[in-house]
C-alpha cells in the first residue's frame, strides 16, 4: 500500500460561479482534511481571463493556485483539460484531486482518472481521513440502498467527485493570501475534434433546491399525485422549493430534479417541511444539514419524525391543505 502523501487539489470549475459554489465547498472540506495528512490545499484552474476567480479561490481557502490562462483554453474541451491536468499531476504529484459532481465534473473527472491510471469515486456525500491516512470516500451504492466507504490504497492520486451542497463553504476572507503559480500552455496538446460554435445560458425559473432557504419535501404518504401537487401551491406561498423522495419521482408525481437523497440533491435549508416521508436512509442522508425540520406523518415512530424538531402526527395531505387555507386567509387580511 502506498503512503498517502501529497497535497489536496481542488479543480476549479468557475463557469456560472455565482450560482454554482461547489468548488468553494470543496476547498472548505479540503481545509478540514489537510491537517490530518500534513497537506496543503491547492486549486487548479484552466481557461482565459481568470484573475477574478483566482482571487476568489484564495479568499475561500486555497493556499496555492495553479493557473493556466490562455485564449486556447477559453472554451472547455474535455480532452485538452484532462490532458493538461494529467501533466500537472505528473509534475507535482498531488495526493488527492477533488472535482464537483456537476455535469462538467462527471465528464472531466473520469477522463482525468483514466489518464492518471487511478480510481475515482463518483457522487460522494462525505469525505474523511482514515486512521491510515487514506481518503475515505463515502458514496451511495446499489442504487442508493447502501452507503459505501471507499478508499484507494495503491494508486495515486486519490480522486473523488462530490455533489454540490454537500459541504459548507468558508466565508470570504478578504485578508487571505496565497501563492499563485502561472503556467504556460504546454506543447503537443490533443487536437480539438469538437469546436464550440456558440453557447447561451438558459435562465433558471426557480432557485435550485441546494440554494433554497425553505424546502417542502413530500413522500408517498401524500397519497396521490393530485395531493402531492398541493405542495407546489404551499411552496409558492412560502417562497420555497419542492423536493421529493425516490418513490415519488419513480411514480412521476414530481420531476427528477426534485429528488432529494443520495441519488439526487443534498440540501441545507433554514426550514424543511417534510410531508408523508418515512425517512429511508437514502433520503435522510441528504438533509442532515437542515437547520430546522418540521415533519408530518401518521406514524409517530417514522425515522423522519425522530429527526424532526417538530413532529406532527397527522395526515400529511390534510395538514398541507390546512396550511394553504391559513396562508390564503392571511393574504386576504
Amino acid at each position: 500500500m502506498n503512503k498517502p502523501g501529497g497535497n489536496i487539489w481542488v479543480f476549479g470549475d468557475y463557469r456560472n460561479y455565482f450560482q454554482n459554489r461547489v468548488t468553494l465547498q470543496l476547498l472548505s472540506r479540503a481545509n478540514d482534511l489537510a491537517p490530518a495528512v500534513g497537506a496543503e490545499v491547492c486549486a487548479v484552474i484552466l481557461g482565459h481571463d481568470l484573475d477574478e476567480y483566482v482571487g476568489e479561490y484564495i479568499a475561500h481557502g486555497a493556499k496555492t493556485v495553479y493557473v493556466m490562462d490562455d485564449p486556447a483554453l477559453k472554451d472547455y474541451n474535455v480532452e485538452r483539460y484532462a490532458d493538461i491536468t494529467a501533466r500537472l499531476s505528473a509534475a507535482h504529484a498531488p495526493g488527492t484531486i477533488l472535482v464537483g459532481a456537476t455535469a462538467f465534473g462527471r465528464e472531466f473527472a473520469p477522463a482525468l482518472a483514466k489518464r492518471l491510471g487511478t480510481g475515482l469515486t463518483a457522487d460522494c456525500i462525505d469525505l474523511n481521513i482514515g486512521e491510515d491516512g487514506l481518503l475515505v470516500q463515502t458514496a451511495p451504492a446499489f442504487g442508493g440502498n447502501l452507503i459505501a466507504d471507499i478508499v484507494t490504497p495503491d494508486a495515486r492520486p486519490q480522486m473523488a467527485t462530490v455533489r454540490p451542497g454537500t459541504f459548507q463553504e468558508i466565508p470570504h476572507n478578504y485578508t487571505a493570501t496565497g501563492r499563485i503559480i502561472r503556467l504556460p500552455l504546454p506543447e503537443g496538446l490533443p487536437p480539438v475534434r469538437v469546436r464550440l460554435v456558440s453557447s447561451r445560458r438558459l435562465p433558471q425559473r426557480t432557485r435550485r433546491l441546494e440554494d433554497a432557504s425553505v424546502v417542502i419535501c413530500g413522500g408517498r404518504g401524500m397519497g396521490s399525485k393530485t395531493r402531492f401537487r398541493k405542495l407546489f401551491e404551499l411552496a409558492r406561498f412560502m417562497e420555497g422549493e419542492v423536493g421529493a423522495t425516490r418513490p415519488v419521482v419513480h411514480s412521476r408525481w414530481a420531476p427528477q430534479e426534485a429528488l432529494v437523497g443520495q441519488a439526487g440533491r443534498n440540501i441545507r435549508p433554514r426550514i424543511l417541511l417534510s410531508f408523508g416521508i418515512s425517512g429511508a436512509i437514502q433520503h435522510t442522508a441528504a438533509l442532515s444539514n437542515a437547520d430546522f425540520i418540521i415533519a408530518v406523518n401518521k406514524n409517530p415512530h417514522a425515522t423522519m419524525m425522530k429527526m424532526a424538531d417538530v413532529a406532527v402526527v397527522a395526515d400529511a395531505g390534510q395538514v398541507c391543505s390546512a396550511l394553504i387555507r391559513e396562508l390564503k386567509a392571511r393574504i386576504r387580511e
